[in-house]
């Protein structure tokens, strides 16, 4: 038992440095960030876990021998780091009040059921929010060109403001029900109508496909969304990650007939863009320390932009949203996790500083103390907070827009010349539309 409480003590010790430290060497980019993630938003779980099962071993004669005091005073080191990261996740709220604040807007009001959600965090289901599955938004591409749609239970939407939520993985893995739940189930249950979609992934599609298959989801908007109680000209893109960046994408080219290719004529113009943790720099990305780390950095990007950084770096110059920034860009909210080792904390500020040097840019941005990327895919402390301020964010922007009537608003029309060719309002491929509970 001692060996045992030796090697669980080391784990604690393990896990709380890491927490509050993540790697960002290539070899160990993606084991950290699963270990950071998961137990820098489910502190108090893993706390009480390991806790118990220190206690446990203690029990059986876990101090009978030397290894055991090690691995005891190891398991108590690492509870405090993890306590230290439950302090700073605590602050998340005052940094969404300040940030808020700075912008001119009041602090999020907190939704009912906190505790229930901090309790049982992969609970994703909201019985207030109804889910119509798999509307297709586009022809081809089998299951990655479709959508689903989340609205108030018993479709009592009407006219309702829209959020376009993209989720992210890298431009390579990912679908539409694995990320931005608990955004959505909350503006829904507020009123709005959310969709989710799934879009084409690397290698197989490389860049542009995926920001070419937004711009035909937001197009379908246009179209459709009114069948679902949606507003076409109400619009709002967000994502987390790669999804983030193409978000940040959607709104810095909007109508941008490069990347809508056959539908050139459509309205894909969006109210605000709210990117979490977006890759804004794609050059820095995918640079590490060490030649081989590179030259492996280097092939992994070809698999998603279709060639190399050292072959063809101005392709990612040109994808990146951060020279992308031209005056008259739509409002922005950026959300960024001061701990994010996938995406630097560094490269988020140096955006949001060119956006703010443009003249009358409206930006507002949030960084949560300690956060890890993906901080908000499930409940959590931060994710609370995040989302909150998201919903006072979207809500302002809605708010500020000058009283109109509906035909006088950007997109209200059905998507003109060649939109209808390339979207189509009914689910094909042998999928079937369905509605659920949230």
């Amino acid at each position: 038992m001692s060996w045992l409480l030796f090697a669980v003590g080391l784990a604690a010790l393990a896990l709380g440095v890491n927490v509050l430290f993540p790697s960002r060497s290539l070899l160990g980019l993606g084991i950290s960030f699963f270990a950071e993630w998961l137990v820098a938003e489910l502190a108090h779980w893993t706390i009480l876990v390991l806790g118990g099962g220190v206690v446990v071993l203690v029990a059986l004669g876990g101090l009978d021998q030397w290894p055991g005091w090690v691995g005891l005073v190891a398991a108590a080191i690492g509870a405090v780091l993890m306590v230290t990261e439950m302090v700073l996740a605590s602050r998340s709220g005052p940094a969404v009040a300040r940030a808020l604040a700075d912008a001119g807007l009041d602090p999020p009001v907190p939704d009912r059921g906190r505790w229930r959600r901090l309790l049982f965090p992969f609970w994703l289901h909201d019985r207030r929010v109804e889910r119509i599955k798999n509307l297709r938004y586009a022809d081809g591409a089998g299951r990655r060109h479709l959508g689903d749609v989340y609205r108030p239970r018993g479709g009592m939407a009407a006219g309702a403001p829209v959020l376009l939520q993209i989720h992210g993985g890298g431009w390579l893995i990912g679908n539409k029900q694995q990320q931005g739940r608990p955004l959505m189930n909350r503006m829904a249950a507020h009123g709005w109508v959310c969709v989710a979609i799934n879009y084409r992934l690397a290698p197989k599609a490389k860049m542009p496909a995926q920001i070419v298959d937004v711009k035909l989801a937001l197009a379908w908007i246009r179209a459709h969304i009114v069948e679902y109680g949606g507003d076409p000209g109400l619009v709002v893109v967000t994502g987390g990650s790669a999804g983030g960046h193409l978000a940040a994408m959607a709104a810095l080219t909007m109508n941008d007939p490069q990347y809508q290719p056959g539908f050139e004529a459509a309205d894909t113009s969006v109210l605000a863009s709210v990117p979490l943790y977006p890759p804004t720099d794609l050059m820095p990305l995918f640079t590490f320390r060490g030649k081989r780390a590179n030259r492996v950095a280097d092939r992994t990007a070809a698999l998603v932009f279709g060639a190399s950084i050292s072959s063809d770096p101005d392709r990612y110059r040109e994808w990146s949203p951060i020279t992308l920034v031209t005056p008259g860009a739509v409002p922005f909210l950026v959300i960024q996790g001061s701990a994010d080792n996938l995406v630097p904390v560094a490269q988020t500020r140096a955006f949001v500083d060119v956006l703010r040097a443009i003249p009358g840019q409206h930006v507002v941005y949030l960084e949560l103390p300690g956060a890890p990327h993906a901080f908000e895919v499930f409940h959590s402390v931060r994710a609370e907070a995040a989302i909150g301020a998201v919903q006072q964010f979207c809500e302002s922007v809605i708010a500020g827009l000058p009283v109109a009537d509906a035909d006088s608003r950007p997109g209200v029309a059905a998507a003109p010349g060649g939109a209808d060719a390339a979207i189509s309002p009914s689910p094909t491929d042998g999928t079937t539309a369905t509605a659920e509970p949230g």
